[in-house]
C-alpha cells in the first residue's frame, strides 16, 4: 500500500460520489464499513449505497484538499477538507467538511473500513 495508491482510490471515490456510481462505491466500501455522518448518524455500507440508489444525495461540486495521509502497515489514515455542494432529500446544501477515512488492505483489495465527517464552515 502506497500513498499514491490511496490518493488514486480517493480520486475514484470522489468521481463515484459525484456521479452516484453505485458499482464503484460498492467496490470501494468494505462490507463492515462504519462511518459517522455529519449529523451524528452511524452509516453502514448498505445505508450509504441506499442513499445513492434512492437519489437522496446528489453532489454537484466536490473540492477536496488532503491534509494528512499516513500509512500504518495495512491501513491508511487520511484527513482532508472538502467543499461540497449538492442536495440531500431535495434540500440544497453547501458547506466545508473535514473528513477522516480509513482504508484497509485485505484479500479483496484496499477498501474503506471507517471514517467520519464534520461540518467546519459554510
Amino acid at each position: 500500500m502506497t500513498k499514491e495508491e490511496i490518493l488514486n482510490l480517493e480520486n475514484r471515490l470522489y468521481k463515484a460520489i459525484k456521479e452516484s456510481d453505485i458499482k464503484v462505491l460498492d467496490e470501494l466500501l468494505h462490507e463492515d464499513l462504519l462511518f459517522v455522518a455529519p449529523n451524528g448518524d452511524v452509516i453502514t455500507k448498505e445505508i450509504d449505497l441506499k442513499t445513492y440508489r434512492d437519489g437522496e444525495l446528489n453532489i454537484s461540486e466536490l473540492t477536496p484538499e488532503v491534509e494528512n495521509l499516513n500509512i500504518i502497515d495495512d491501513l491508511a489514515v487520511i484527513t482532508l477538507t472538502i467543499d461540497l455542494k449538492g442536495s440531500y432529500k431535495a434540500a440544497p446544501f453547501g458547506a466545508k467538511f473535514r473528513y477522516i477515512r480509513f482504508w484497509k488492505a485485505s484479500a479483496e483489495g484496499i477498501k474503506i473500513v471507517g471514517g467520519s465527517g464534520t461540518q467546519i464552515g459554510v
